[in-house]
């Protein structure tokens, strides 16, 4: 069989479910509320748009081989504080930053950084092209103009702090406090 795995993290753009932090922090903002800042906010992801993650698994499909193992990673690292304030910048121009956002407790589990190299990919041919100003701003965009329009129906559950925790709490049929 042939096979060819890729590994990638931290994709972004339009039509994200809103548990994922772009999203989520976009919509807390739309529906007036401060972002929820996991920790200090200092820990980093590195961002690729969505388009070019596409990109990137064609490049493979038709250059790569089979049997190859290849990651999918841009150049845009960021700090979830970063993110918080481009967004906030973004939707709320004329509000202090800091008014917008609230320090919630760390996850337990959560990595102080991660990234990956992608230069196996680089050497097919591929290359990042979304700049993250145009694809952060495309994307708020985009949710600015779907964020009432029900495609993903009640998505307050998302938009908690903890998400998953709540939901475990919910199960377990304790009350989902926010």
């Amino acid at each position: 069989m042939p096979i060819i795995i890729t590994r990638g993290n931290n994709v972004y753009g339009p039509h994200q479910y809103p548990e994922k932090l772009i999203p989520k922090f976009t919509n807390q903002l739309l529906r007036g509320r401060a972002v929820t800042v996991h920790g200090d906010g200092c820990n980093t992801r590195n961002f690729l748009h969505v388009e070019d993650v596409a990109n990137a698994f064609d490049c493979i499909l038709h250059k790569g081989e089979v049997g190859g193992i290849y990651n999918i990673g841009g150049t845009h690292e960021k700090s979830v504080r970063e993110v918080a304030e481009e967004l906030i910048r973004l939707l709320c121009p004329s509000t202090e930053i800091d008014s917008l956002i609230t320090y919630v407790p760390d996850r337990f589990f959560n990595d102080l950084r991660y990234t990956i190299n992608s230069d196996k990919l680089i050497q097919l041919g591929w290359r990042e092209e979304k700049s993250w100003e145009d694809g952060i701003r495309e994307t708020v965009e985009w949710y600015k103009n779907v964020a009432s329009d029900g495609r993903y129906g009640n998505i307050e559950s998302a938009l908690v702090a903890h998400p998953r925790a709540g939901l475990a709490q919910k199960d377990e049929g304790f009350s989902n406090v926010h």
